[in-house]
């Protein structure tokens, strides 16, 4: 690689040639990074430090090998500014969005406005765990899109294990909770914000928030009542039978009290109308003026700070619920897919995706990524498979109205149905299955979720190939 003059030139051309032989090393780097990930669990080590460890190799090896393009950057006014290689290739507007997303759903969870919706919701079933099913899968799924898939899976199933103990429906948890598992990747497909690989995809699409809604609302609604309607059958869910066991059931359901979690009425309405607030900023932040300019990152961080001045004396206690593990994986991440994009393996990657698709969009090439997708996400994590597959298209001058985007996000998202290390969400799941001492291993998870899993892909390939 021939050196510029300037280095600050250098970052903005940052044409060059590598040979095969330095790309097929970060290949099998890449590669490497994703089967640890894969076994996660089995080396125990965070995902953070794993992808952490790449990233330093990554930036080292990008170094020795003169890919990376040191030197100043030149802003438009053309002054440079010197910031380490690293830092730019780091997506801070993400990072933005959870930071802020977490610590505003934590600080309104302490107002008791989650418990609340969720025993109203079980005082309207009356007891019929059939009702009860539909109501908490709706809510799962809501809870999935407007807050996120393991906040969503952690209140609906803590709340669905007290529901179904005190209507003496213990017997009924493992299919609750498995069903509210695999809702929460099919509310993650709802909104923009309503998972990790939404916002990477559909920032790298140039995807607007109600573009988004619009288009994946009809599937998401389809695929909940269907795999409600599939769990009721294999689980053997029914409604109530007698008179006397409706009797019987009213009487526990009003012996919960939703009132319980709420400490400050005033803070529970500021709650509700500070959520409301949020959902319909962030669902105008593209038309909003200025708004539209900070983005939704910027839209998170300040209603965060706006629910954390009613703890201004102690907002130190909410930093720690920041689920750091996270943030630190999606920097390192970033790191990693930057020097792999100058080491030209997303590149060779593209050349095996075009393959895949064609040289010209066909139903058979957006139908075989969406299912190649599927099954990666299942395997290993769906950020960086959504992060990666992101890059390609937007090198490929994919248009935003392209099906090849919907491909790459809902096999992202419903992938995580086929094996419980698929999505961060029906980890959660397992883990609550198991606090409750219900049986449920790798295998047993693959073999229930399977059905639900397949009718959904095949639910969903229908749907990007017709009627997208």
């Amino acid at each position: 690689m021939s050196a510029s003059a300037n280095p600050a030139v250098e970052v903005i051309q940052q044409a060059h040639t590598v040979s095969p032989e330095i790309t097929y090393l970060f290949t099998g780097i890449l590669c490497l990074m994703i089967l640890t990930l894969a076994f996660e669990e089995k080396i125990h080590a965070k995902k953070s430090l794993i992808v952490l460890v790449f990233a330093v190799i990554s930036l080292l090896l990008g170094g020795y090998f003169h890919l990376l393009p040191f030197g100043d950057i030149i802003l438009p006014n053309g002054h440079h500014l010197g910031i380490p290689v690293y830092i730019p290739g780091i997506d801070w507007g993400v990072i933005a969005i959870i930071v802020g997303s977490s610590i505003f759903v934590d600080v309104t969870s302490k107002s008791g406005l989650f418990t609340y919706v969720a025993i109203k919701l079980t005082k309207m079933s009356k007891g019929d765990t059939l009702k009860l099913l539909w109501f908490y899968g709706i809510m799962t799924v809501v809870f999935s899109a407007v807050l996120n898939n393991v906040t969503a899976m952690i209140i609906v199933g803590s709340l669905t294990g007290v529901s179904l103990k005190k209507l003496g429906k213990d017997d009924k948890l493992l299919g609750f909770l498995l069903i509210e598992g695999l809702l929460t990747n099919i509310g993650g497909l709802l909104t923009l914000i309503s998972s990790v690989p939404n916002i990477i995809v559909g920032n790298a699409a140039n995807i607007s928030f109600m573009t988004f809604f619009i288009k994946a609302s009809p599937f998401v609604v389809v695929a909940t009542i269907i795999t409600i309607f599939m769990g009721a059958k294999l689980f053997s869910i029914e409604k109530i039978q007698t008179e006397e066991e409706r009797v019987s059931s009213l009487e526990r359901v009003e012996s919960f009290n939703e009132n319980d979690g709420i400490q400050s009425t005033n803070f529970f309405y500021f709650a509700a109308l500070t959520l409301l607030l949020f959902v319909i900023t962030i669902a105008t932040t593209s038309i909003l003026p200025v708004i539209k300019d900070l983005g939704m990152g910027f839209v998170a961080i300040a209603f965060a700070t706006l629910m954390l001045t009613r703890y201004k004396s102690t907002v130190d206690q909410f930093y720690k619920a920041i689920d750091w593990d996270l943030i630190g994986f999606f920097m390192a991440l970033f790191v990693v897919i930057n020097v792999m994009e100058h080491a030209l393996v997303l590149d060779l990657i593209g050349t095996g995706i075009n393959m895949i698709i064609g040289t010209t969009q066909s139903l058979f090439g957006t139908g075989a990524l969406l299912v190649s997708a599927a099954v990666a996400s299942s395997v290993t994590d769906n950020i960086p498979l959504a992060a990666m597959l992101a890059k390609i298209l937007a090198a490929n001058g994919t248009a935003s109205t392209s099906t090849l985007w919907w491909a790459v996000i809902f096999g992202a998202n419903l992938g995580g149905n086929i094996t419980p290390i698929g999505s961060a969400s029906t980890l959660v799941a397992v883990t609550i299955i198991h606090k409750y001492k219900l049986p449920m291993s790798f295998v047993g998870f693959v073999k229930m979720a399977l059905p639900y899993a397949i009718v959904q892909l095949c639910l969903a390939l229908v749907y990007v190939l017709f009627f997208l």
